[in-house]
Order: C-alpha cells, then sequence, then structure tokens
C-alpha cells in the first residue's frame, strides 16, 4: 500500500516525511478550524479518565473519496499524471504516518476491526430501535445530532423497523487514516480518523402502526457496502472510538 523509496535515502526521507506531514497536518487552533466539547453520560462522568475523551475536533478531515483511475502512460508522461502521482503518494504518506503514530499506542488492525464490527452493529440496531440516548454514548456530538435527525425523519414515516446483520461479514477494510493535530509545537496531541469500508449482508424491513411491512423484506439478505469513519484521541487518558462520519459515494 505505501510507495517505497530508495535505501540510500531512507535517513533523509524519513525526516522529509515527518516535515511534510508536520506542515500538513491540521490544527484545531488554527482560525478555520473550531472544536467541539461534549459532555460525557452521567455513568462515565464518575469515572474521571473517561471524561476528557469525549472532546472531538467536530469534522472529518479529508474525507474519502474515489480517485480517477489514470493510464500508466498518463501517470508518467504528462503534467496532470505527474500532479496525480504526487498527490496519491501525499495521501498514501499521510495514512502511513498517521497509522505509525497509532501503533505507537498499541494499535492492532484486528483488534480494532472487532471493536469497529461491534460499533457498527449496535449503532444500526440503536438507530432501528431509535434508541437516541444510548446512540450519543458511540459517536460524536455531530454525528449525533446527525443520527437524531434521521431517526426523526424515519419515525415520521414508519412506526417500526427491523434490522439484521448476517456473520461473518463479507469484508472490512481500511481506506484511509489521518491526524488532527492540537499543538503545533507538541505532534503527539492530536486525534485520529480511521476510514473504514464495510461490506455487509442485512436484512431490513419496516412497518406501521399496525404491523404491516411498508418496506423491504427480512426474508431477503442484501448486500450494502458502509463507509463509516472512526475517531479517537491520541492523548487522553481512557479514550475510546466513536463514529464521528459517514461516507457516501
Amino acid at each position: 500500500m505505501y510507495s517505497r523509496l530508495h535505501e540510500s535515502h531512507s535517513v533523509n526521507t524519513h525526516l522529509l516525511r515527518s516535515k511534510m506531514i508536520a506542515e500538513s497536518l491540521p490544527f484545531m487552533n488554527d482560525k478555520r478550524f473550531a472544536s467541539t466539547q461534549v459532555k460525557a453520560p452521567p455513568q462515565l462522568q464518575k469515572t474521571g479518565a473517561v471524561r476528557v475523551s469525549m472532546v472531538s475536533p467536530g469534522f472529518v478531515y479529508e474525507p474519502y473519496a474515489l480517485q480517477e483511475k489514470i493510464s500508466i502512460w498518463r501517470r508518467c508522461f504528462t503534467r496532470s499524471g505527474w500532479r496525480r502521482t504526487k498527490e496519491d503518494f501525499v495521501r498514501e504518506l499521510r495514512s502511513a504516518y498517521a497509522i505509525a503514530k497509532l501503533r505507537k499506542t498499541g494499535y492492532s488492525k484486528n483488534t480494532f476491526y472487532i471493536e469497529a464490527l461491534e460499533l457498527y452493529k449496535q449503532i444500526n440496531i440503536l438507530m432501528a430501535n431509535g434508541d437516541k440516548k444510548e446512540i450519543r454514548k458511540n459517536v460524536t456530538e455531530r454525528m449525533y445530532s446527525a443520527l437524531k435527525n434521521e431517526i426523526k425523519q424515519r419515525e415520521a414515516i414508519w412506526d417500526g423497523v427491523y434490522w439484521e446483520m448476517i456473520e461473518p461479514v463479507v469484508k472490512i477494510r481500511t481506506l484511509q487514516a489521518r491526524l488532527i493535530g492540537i499543538d503545533r509545537t507538541d505532534l503527539k496531541k492530536a486525534f485520529i480518523q480511521l476510514t473504514l469500508e464495510f461490506l455487509t449482508k442485512q436484512k431490513f424491513e419496516a412497518y406501521d402502526a399496525k404491523g404491516n411491512v411498508l418496506a423491504g423484506d427480512r426474508k431477503k439478505e442484501v448486500l450494502v457496502r458502509d463507509i463509516w469513519v472512526f475517531e479517537k484521541s491520541l492523548f487522553h487518558t481512557g479514550a475510546y472510538w466513536r463514529l464521528c462520519g459517514r461516507i457516501k459515494l
């Protein structure tokens, strides 16, 4: 996944990478960015270690987007191809840097996938049940507002919803990783956002107040592709992963 550079330039390359990433990271003390502080649920406020983890940048940094495929000839022999190659390299470099920082905190991809999948199932079940109180514990404040509005709009149309995910999942993969800096003088103070693709088989059915089916069929499995962004603080004690965004391609 990551671009490889010539071994003879490994030392200089490492310094160049760190400098490029440090200069390209967004910082929350910039005027164009705003921070959002969210109060933890009462049961979590009792554990002081969790209280500070309820802070979020309040936005998804560089939302993942599909890139147009270009030919080898265009990539190697045109100005637009050179520019695209540079952009692709920077994107990969940012992901590599973010993952490297995350690994220093004890990150394991397999462990994170298990946790992310559990969050994915739990949030979808809570959405189907219209449980806004429980959802709030697993998402950022901005995401909570969006999900709360979705539940309100859905309840105006359907009285009840059935949702089920068939396991094992078809596929989970990481699409990109990004860091959001807090302090330019201390790069350890940062949030990380991991964008994951979930490819799963699901069952869905919606009812009216009398139990009549209005949409879907709980007997049929449907292949669903979701792209979710999970966020975590790298410098707050007791920080945990939360959903901060969903991306539609």
